[in-house]
């Protein structure tokens, strides 16, 4: 009975093994076979476009109005600056000092005032200047070192982009009187000659004419309609100028037509650089071209901070009325300079 039983047992065993053995080769032919993937797009059922229903609401914007206060805003067409400054240098020397030398005070001073009214087509400019200097040196008087009154007013109307139709008048002097110093002592001793005064000489100019502005900070001026006044109050500086200045001996006024070109420049050459120089040609109608008269004025200031600078200025004039050849001056100076705004 019980060898009945194993062999029972033996039997199923083996052919559950069979049996699984047939399953796993079927699966493998089965999974082997190539599906064709063509075919089977064909029965492939795309979904319809927006298939889930999108509501949309139409967008409505309604005005808001919210109280406001009017900015109290105005627009000024001015450009004002001022600028001040003062040189003052002094050297001193002990009685005993081997090298020798004098002592000295110096000081100089210039104002500037500038102001435009630029509106299109209409433009207005002034500039007021001046300059004064005066040292003082042991066993000498005060001396003048620069002496300058300019003031300049232009109205201009623009024509186009960088031409425009303008009328000007200037007017130059000096504050007091200049002196060409004598030298020696005693009996060969030459005395001081009086060459200058306050409007000995003085000039006023009317021009009208043409002005070309490319940029801001250069002009040129054609005054080709220009009248000049020279003005020479005091009737014996004829002794030392012979020129008188152009006026005639006994005379304190004379009157000049003219062609008259005027070139300026104010620019800064670098952050702490700055040049102004004007030039002035002056062609009087009815004169040999040997009376024209050339001038020109020029600052370099260079700033060390927001009030100390270093300023260099020199001034260039041929004038045949006043001498031959041509004149000249320069200074440099370290000082205290104040601009506003």
């Amino acid at each position: 009975m019980f060898k009945a039983a194993c062999a029972l047992v033996f039997l199923a065993v083996l052919f559950a093994s069979l049996t699984v053995k047939a399953q796993k080769t079927d699966s493998l032919k089965k999974d082997s076979v190539k599906i064709d993937t063509a075919l089977l797009n064909k029965y492939r059922i795309d979904p319809r476009r927006n298939a889930l229903p999108v509501i949309s609401r139409p967008v409505t914007i309604k005005p808001e109005y919210m109280p406001a206060a009017m900015l109290d805003y105005k627009v000024s067409y001015w450009h004002k600056s001022i600028t001040f400054a003062l040189n003052f240098s002094q050297s001193a020397f002990s009685n005993n000092y081997s090298a020798g030398g004098v002592n000295a005070v110096a000081l100089g001073s210039n104002f500037d005032y500038k102001a435009e009214y630029n509106k299109t087509p209409f433009d207005y400019t002034t500039e007021l200047n001046f300059i004064y200097g005066i040292s003082k040196n042991k066993g000498q008087g005060s001396r003048k070192t620069n002496d300058r009154i300019f003031y300049d007013n232009k109205v201009a109307s623009q024509l186009s982009k960088h031409w425009f139709l303008f009328g000007s008048l200037t007017f130059e002097s000096q504050f007091s009187r200049g002196y060409q110093y004598g030298s020696g002592t005693g009996p060969t001793a030459t005395p001081d000659l009086l060459i200058s005064d306050f409007m000995a000489p003085g000039y006023l100019t009317e021009s009208l004419g043409l002005e070309y502005k490319p940029t801001k900070f250069f002009d040129l001026r054609f005054g080709t309609g220009t009248a000049r006044q020279t003005f020479v109050k005091d009737t014996t500086i004829y002794h030392n100028i012979p020129g008188n200045y152009g006026v005639p001996i006994g005379k304190t006024f004379k009157n000049d037509l003219a062609l008259q070109v005027v070139a300026t420049i104010d620019k800064d050459l670098m952050k702490n650089l700055h040049i102004n120089a004007r030039y002035a040609l002056f062609v009087p109608y009815g004169e040999p071209l040997g009376f024209t008269t050339h001038r020109i004025d020029a600052i370099l200031a260079a700033k060390v901070n927001n009030l100390i600078n270093v300023t260099i200025n020199g001034t260039f004039l041929y004038d045949k009325t006043t001498s031959g050849q041509p004149q000249g001056t320069e200074g440099l100076a370290l000082g205290v300079i104040y601009k506003f705004p």
